[in-house]
């Protein structure tokens, strides 16, 4: 089907609010999401609804239908196949290639797709830690948990990051954050739920519970 931009744009966002067609939404939270004024998200909903991309039902809001959701999950895997392609081979960083993979993610090209994730030897997950769904919209991903909830003598490493802002990742990288980072918890302040990490650097680093919280670990 041909949609427009700002229609996969859309549907992105809805798959991403109702957590993958978990929940319905409202008007006000897409427009929210996108920027946008409300009479203008009624006019998309239609739209989105006249070729069963969406699901409306009247004071129940707006959910995901199945076919939007196939749209939405090769939308996404086009955005973060690309992120990786910036940062690995063009030596883009990590907080640089968000809005770049924006615009190249309405290439329409299937062969494209697959011959870039044949280049990059089919990576599972993007620069931000995000997985990267397969081309039949399958997703694969490990346990992982909240930094936040990790308790001191815990030994993991840093697999994700929830907020994947240029400020954010900036300051991830001030404090020698990366993905794929091994550390221990050494210490966890209950007044403010700062945490103390010892690094494999073997550098000893103090986060916010703002940072803690948008970072996802596996224990190891």
């Amino acid at each position: 089907m041909n949609l427009s931009f700002t229609e996969e744009n859309y549907i992105k966002a809805i798959y991403h609010l109702s957590d993958a067609g978990n929940k319905a939404v409202n008007t006000n939270t897409i427009a929210d999401e996108m920027n946008t004024a409300a009479a203008s998200v009624s006019d998309m909903i239609r739209k989105l609804s006249d070729k069963d991309m969406i699901v409306y039902k009247k004071y129940h809001g707006v959910n995901i239908s199945d076919q939007g959701k196939s749209v939405a999950l090769q939308v996404i895997r086009k955005h973060r196949l690309w992120e990786v392609f910036l940062v690995e081979k063009l030596n883009f960083h990590w907080d640089e290639v968000h809005d770049v993979a924006e615009q190249l993610e309405h290439i329409r090209s299937p062969l494209l797709i697959k011959r870039l994730d044949d280049f990059l030897e089919h990576p599972k997950i993007d620069p931000h830690g995000d997985p990267i769904p397969d081309e039949n919209g399958n997703i694969s991903i490990g346990p992982q948990y909240p930094l936040l909830d990790m308790k001191i003598g815990t030994n993991g490493v840093i697999t994700a990051v929830e907020n994947s802002t240029s400020k954010f990742l900036k300051h991830l990288d001030n404090k020698g954050i990366r993905l794929g980072i091994k550390f221990v918890i050494k210490d966890h302040d209950e007044f403010d739920d700062s945490m103390q990490l010892e690094l494999e650097t073997g550098e000893s680093i103090f986060l916010s519970k703002q940072v803690s919280e948008n970072l996802l670990v596996r224990q190891i």
